[in-house]
């Protein structure tokens, strides 16, 4: 099964629009859409893992500490976090390249950082 993913409120919405023109297949959900607006990190991490959703965020000072606590009990689909100042273009390359090239369950319990 492909990888279906989970925007983070705080990821910026030129990276959505921009990979759903690359891949128009691609599966994201939004924040909007999950209700994630306010909520903290472990509970976005709840949502996201209930769903079967990689979740992608810019969240990189608090989401890699709340991501480990997450994981030491639970299963988590997988987080990706885009590294400061990556461009928007590189950002949307890479998550078409993952969702079109990988399984979902390759990214099983990874957090991994965009660009590779």
């Amino acid at each position: 099964m492909r990888a279906r993913f989970q925007a983070d409120a705080d990821l910026d919405g030129r990276v959505i629009r921009g990979l759903l023109r690359a891949a128009p297949g691609v599966d994201i959900r939004t924040a909007n859409d999950a209700g994630l607006a306010g909520l903290e990190d472990s509970e976005v991490l709840q949502i996201a893992a209930d769903a079967g959703r990689i979740l992608v965020s810019q969240d990189r000072r608090t989401m890699p500490v709340h991501f480990k606590r997450f994981v030491a009990g639970a299963q988590s689909p997988g987080v990706i976090l885009l590294r400061e100042a990556i461009p928007i273009s590189t950002a949307i390359e890479e998550l078409a390249l993952i969702w079109s090239a990988s399984q979902a369950a390759e990214w099983i319990d990874r957090l991994i950082w965009i660009p590779l």
